[in-house]
């Protein structure tokens, strides 16, 4: 699998502001929302249906991902990622089926881990001064957003305990993708 290099995806600050938007527009719903990190401890996740991809199944080895889940009711959940190319937003089902497949392809250094953190949580805790955005040099890769880094009262910067998947460590819980699917995906019966 090729690693392809594609920085300031900020899919972290987009998934904060899916959250702020709940807040504001739907504040009964928040603690239905979760942020989710995806990585593993070698930073390759390969996810397909991404728009970075360039081959047909437009597969990418993303260092961490994040995404939005929306879970209506125990057996209804939408997962919003503005990186795929799938329906904005898709019921978990598909997107797993879709976007993760199976790590029954996949070497061990491949497998993809999840740090799930419910809405409010995220939104009180979280913290990136964008460091990872930027060369050694100190200047941006791409241009920051056009907001202020977001701040915690207790933090200016935790994206590393976000992305590591210690499960004794961090926010949140950490899933594998099998443990991941049995959370959010309860199939109709």
């Amino acid at each position: 699998m090729e690693r392809l290099a594609i920085f300031s995806r900020e899919t972290e600050e987009n998934v904060y502001k899916l959250c702020q938007d709940v807040v504001a527009r739907h504040y009964n719903e928040i603690h239905k929302c979760y942020a989710v990190f995806v990585s593993n401890p070698k930073r390759t996740v390969p996810l397909w249906r991404q728009r970075a991809g360039k081959d047909d199944d437009k597969l990418v080895i993303w260092d961490y991902h994040v995404i939005f889940l929306y879970q209506a009711e125990p057996d209804k959940c939408l997962v919003y990622d503005l990186d795929s190319e799938l329906p904005f937003p898709t019921y978990v089902h598909k997107y797993i089926t879709e976007t993760f497949r199976t790590d029954n392809i996949l070497k061990p250094d491949y497998f993809r881990y999840f740090r799930v953190i419910p809405a409010t949580e995220f939104l009180n805790e979280f913290a990136s001064d964008r460091r990872h955005m930027k060369r050694n040099d100190g200047t941006w890769i791409k241009p920051p957003p056009n907001y202020p880094a977001i701040r915690s009262t207790t933090s200016t910067h935790n994206l590393e305990d976000y992305i590591q998947m210690d499960v004794t460590k961090g926010p949140g819980e950490v899933f594998s993708l099998t443990q991941f699917v049995q959370r959010f995906y309860k199939p109709a019966t």
